[in-house]
């Protein structure tokens, strides 16, 4: 009976090339499908790969051929940035982010209330370059990131001087700063 396939195994040939629930019931169940309890369903699993920059803006384009070297260039012709790439490619590791705040923004509709998440994120390289990022999304986690992209964009250099004693090279804002806080 296992000769010839049969209803047995499902529909199809014996199994052997798509690695199926096919004919012959060989120890290897693999193939193409994933031999593991579960197959590839599921998010979260497995490595991660990490897709190829496509730059779409002509900027993200001189960046990728070379033809720009630093972010000073960019802020020396004040072009906009458009894509978060251009700043991992100039500050990549060097870069630390810090989620400020998350909070919850509400609003009135005719069936309740309706929650998001506001979230503020800063990020910057600790060597003259800050961004802050705020985004509102129903999941904390996709605001976030959606926080993070946006605060690369807003990245924008911070000119240091000295305050008070000149030791050393410049290492503070040049100039007497007030700051306000509500909380």
């Amino acid at each position: 009976m296992a000769d010839r396939g049969g209803f047995r195994g499902g529909f199809g040939g014996r199994g052997g090339d798509r690695g199926g629930r096919g004919g012959d019931r060989g120890g290897d169940r693999g193939g193409d499908r994933g031999g593991r309890r579960g197959g590839r369903r599921g998010r979260g699993r497995g490595a991660k790969e990490e897709k190829a920059w496509v730059p779409v803006t002509k900027l993200g384009r001189l960046v990728q051929a070379g033809k720009i070297q630093s972010l000073e260039d960019i802020y020396y012709h004040a072009l906009p940035i458009k894509e978060a790439e251009i700043i991992d490619n100039f500050l990549g590791p060097k870069l630390h982010d810090e989620v400020l705040k998350i909070m919850p923004v509400q609003k009135q509709t005719r069936a309740g209330q309706r929650t998001r998440f506001k979230a503020f994120v800063a990020i910057g390289d600790q060597d003259g370059h800050i961004g802050l990022g705020v985004k509102c999304s129903k999941e904390v986690a996709t605001a976030i990131r959606g926080a993070i992209i946006l605060a690369k964009l807003s990245i924008v250099p911070v000119r240091r001087g000295y305050w008070g004693n000149k030791m050393g090279k410049p290492h503070t804002v040049p100039c007497k700063v007030c700051g306000v806080t509500d909380r």
